[in-house]
C-alpha cells in the first residue's frame, strides 16, 4: 500500500472546482448507470491524476480515451505549480498507433472491463472456444464484403483494427488484400481473426494461469512495488506538505 496515493488526491482537489470535476465525461457517463451516485465517483479523475502527479511522471501511457484524464492531470499540476510553486511537471500522452479498441458488441463505444457484459471485450484470459464465441457474435453489418470505413461500418473496421493491432507486419491494404483472394465473407474473416487472436494471446493466457498460481511470487511483487514507489511518494509528498504549509 501506498497512502501517500489518497493524500495527495485531497490536496489536489482542493486546487479543483466543483463544475471543472462536472465536466468530465465519465462522470456524466456513470452518474446516470447508479440510482445514487457517490462523492468518490466524482472526484475519482483526481486520484488518477495523483496516481499520476506523484511520481512526477512526463509520459503517461494510456489510450485516446484518456484524454480528458490527462487534461485535468494538466490542470491540476498547473494549478497547484501556480498557487504554492512548481513541484509537479507537465506531463504528456504516450499512445500508440491504435489508441482505442472498441467493443463487440457496441463499435461505437470502447472495448472496456467495467462493460455489462464480457461478450463486449477479449479478456487476456480467454480460452480459444470463448475467443471464437465472441468473434462469431460480434456486431458487424449486413454487407458481407471486407471493407474499412469506422463511420459507416465501425463493426467490421473495429475487427480490422484489432487485427492491425496483433500484426505489426501487416498494414490495412494487406489484410484486405489477403481477404479478397480468400474470397472472405465477414462470418468467414471473423473466424480467420478468432484465431489470429487466439494464438497471438496463447503465451500471455498461459502465463498468466501461471502467475496465478504462484501466490508467494506476487505478493512478493507486490511488496517489492510498493516499498519502491513508497520511497518516490514519500518524498514528493514531503515536499508537496512544506509547500501548502502542512510541514
Amino acid at each position: 500500500m501506498v497512502p501517500q496515493h489518497t493524500e495527495l488526491a485531497w490536496i489536489l482537489s482542493c486546487t479543483c472546482s466543483l463544475p471543472r470535476i462536472q465536466r468530465m465525461a465519465q462522470w456524466k457517463e456513470k452518474k446516470t448507470l447508479v440510482k445514487d451516485p457517490s462523492v468518490g465517483l466524482l472526484t475519482y479523475p483526481i486520484l488518477q491524476a495523483a496516481d499520476i502527479l506523484l511520481y512526477k511522471s512526463t509520459l503517461v501511457p494510456v489510450g485516446e480515451d484518456q484524454t480528458q484524464h490527462l487534461e485535468l492531470t494538466r490542470d491540476l499540476a498547473k494549478s497547484f505549480n501556480g498557487r504554492y510553486g512548481t513541484v509537479f511537471p507537465e506531463c504528456s500522452m504516450l499512445a500508440g498507433e491504435v489508441a482505442k479498441i472498441r467493443s463487440l458488441r457496441s463499435p461505437t463505444s470502447k472495448m472496456s472491463k467495467s462493460e455489462p457484459s464480457d461478450k463486449g471485450r477479449i479478456e487476456l484470459t480467454d480460452s480459444p472456444e470463448s475467443i471464437t464465441e465472441k468473434l462469431k457474435k460480434a456486431v458487424t453489418d449486413f454487407t458481407s464484403e471486407l471493407t474499412y470505413d469506422p463511420v459507416n461500418r465501425p463493426g467490421v473496421s473495429n475487427l480490422l483494427e484489432i487485427h492491425l493491432a496483433l500484426c505489426d507486419d501487416l498494414d490495412l491494404e494487406d489484410i484486405l488484400e489477403d481477404s479478397f483472394l480468400r474470397a472472405e465473407d465477414t462470418g468467414q474473416y471473423k473466424r480467420r481473426l478468432a484465431e489470429i487472436i487466439a494464438e497471438k494471446l496463447a503465451p500471455i493466457r498461459a502465463e498468466t494461469i501461471r502467475l496465478r498460481d504462484d501466490r508467494g511470487y506476487l505478493l512478493g511483487v507486490l511488496k517489492d512495488g510498493a516499498d519502491r514507489a513508497s520511497g518516490i511518494a514519500a518524498r514528493t509528498m514531503e515536499e508537496v506538505r512544506h509547500r501548502v504549509g502542512l510541514r
